[in-house]
């Protein structure tokens, strides 16, 4: 037990979330890699890689999370890098799923929009604790640059995660008190961007969208999917059908409904043979049909939980920039976690998000177990949570368990007292 608080300083809850999640994470994506394990010479090779990126973020949790926060501002210098990359990776990038989001470099493969998110979290904070030197304009101003571009740059290959990181970025500004005069602008004119850019999907003909780059295609296709299902979906005796365009909504309805309550247990799903995405964007499915809808809601209170915990620990920081750090990674992790289930639900169109820490990955994987550092970090050096292990001794012999202080008074009533009052006592007592 002294190793265990010695070795895991900070919030316990989070620490206990991020356990939880990570044995979630080994289990469901142990059974969701079944179609590849069978590609596979070596059957474990699947879950050996995911442990592996697992354990090099435990790792790293436990490097963060020593480090004061205050030197977080380092991240800073990843966004003109991560800048840098987005700009070439349409162009030398590695494409996967009809998109170019990946770069390789020296044989290692990674996703710039996933450091360009956290360059851009840490950049808002350190900015919006800066009121001091930059006045709230000044500010507005640099983020909307800075992330703007970096947004601009994402949304061409993954606009999902263009629109889910300004989103965020714009709930830090909105915490961080900016104008709120400059916030409904800017609300306002990304609504009408956003109205215009669906009617475009909506109504643009065939013929045009063939000139389009291929992902206009592809949002067109998952928006017409999710709002107008198909005549042909269901033949002429009115039976649903599956077909190539519902492949993975309708696999992933049937995996909840085979969940149940309690689920099919671990490695009894059989959905996992037929979602292309099974370990990544569709997981949620699956472990509800594994673990029915007490573990599905388990996994999804679990980040309730850790967006609860980060505003208790945003609470106790005093000072501005590991307050805003901590609420921004806390909203990051969870938002992302919350649009990969109204996926796997179909709440909303295929977004392509995976779990945090859950979902099968590498730079994702490492990316969040980093948020998870970070947020220790600040609630030991920020919040001054779970470091009672480093107190002085001296200090907690005044707590519960040391013994009370002894007042002259209370030496006094225990000691007899045998001197005489007056003189004529005295002299009858030598007498």
């Amino acid at each position: 037990m002294d190793l265990a608080s010695k070795l895991f300083k900070g919030d316990r809850v989070i620490w206990i979330i991020f356990m939880f999640l990570c044995l979630i994470s080994v289990v469901e994506v142990f059974s969701a890699t079944s179609t590849i394990a069978y590609k596979n010479a070596n059957h474990w090779a699947p879950i050996v890689r995911h442990a592996t990126f697992l354990l090099g973020g435990f790792v790293l949790v436990l490097l963060l999370h020593n480090v004061p926060c205050r030197f977080f501002p380092v991240f800073i210098l990843l966004l003109p890098v991560s800048v840098l990359m987005l700009i070439v990776t349409p162009f030398v990038g590695i494409n996967a799923n009809d998109a170019h989001r990946w770069l390789e470099i020296f044989g290692i493969q990674f996703q710039p929009s996933e450091f360009a998110k956290l360059a851009s979290i840490v950049f808002i904070a350190f900015l919006l604790s800066k009121r001091s030197k930059f006045t709230d304009d000044q500010i507005f101003k640099y983020i909307l640059i800075g992330v703007g571009i970096t947004c601009v740059l994402i949304l061409p290959e993954n606009f999902s995660t263009a629109f889910m990181l300004f989103g965020v970025c714009f709930l830090m500004m909105f915490i961080g008190q900016l104008p709120l005069k400059k916030l409904g602008k800017l609300a306002g004119i990304l609504i009408l961007c956003l109205t215009v850019f669906i009617v475009l999907l909506r109504f643009t003909p065939a013929g045009v969208t063939r000139y389009l780059p291929d992902r206009f295609s592809t949002w067109q296709g998952r928006l017409e999917r999710f709002f107008e299902p198909h005549e042909s979906d269901i033949d002429a005796n009115g039976v649903y059908k599956i077909t190539d365009d519902n492949y993975q909504v309708s696999h992933a309805k049937i995996a909840i409904a085979r969940g149940g309550v309690f689920g099919q247990l671990p490695g009894h799903g059989q959905q996992r043979d037929f979602l292309p995405q099974a370990y990544s964007d569709f997981i949620y499915a699956i472990i509800i049909e594994e673990l029915g809808v007490v573990g599905g809601v388990f996994v999804l209170m679990l980040y309730i939980m850790l967006l609860v915990r980060v505003g208790m620990i945003a609470r106790k920081c005093d000072k501005a920039f590991p307050k805003y750090l901590v609420l921004g990674c806390g909203l990051l992790v969870v938002v992302q976690a919350l649009a990969n289930m109204a996926v796997a639900v179909n709440l909303i169109p295929v977004t392509g998000q995976p779990m945090p820490l859950v979902s099968r990955g590498g730079t994702s994987t490492v990316i969040s177990c980093i948020y998870f550092g970070i947020i220790l970090s600040v609630s030991r050096f920020g919040a001054n949570m779970g470091n009672e292990e480093d107190e002085d001794p001296e200090d907690e012999t005044e707590g519960a368990g040391a013994a009370p202080a002894i007042t002259e008074e209370e030496i006094s009533n225990w000691v007899p007292d045998t001197q005489p009052e007056t003189e004529e006592q005295f002299a009858t007592e030598t007498k």
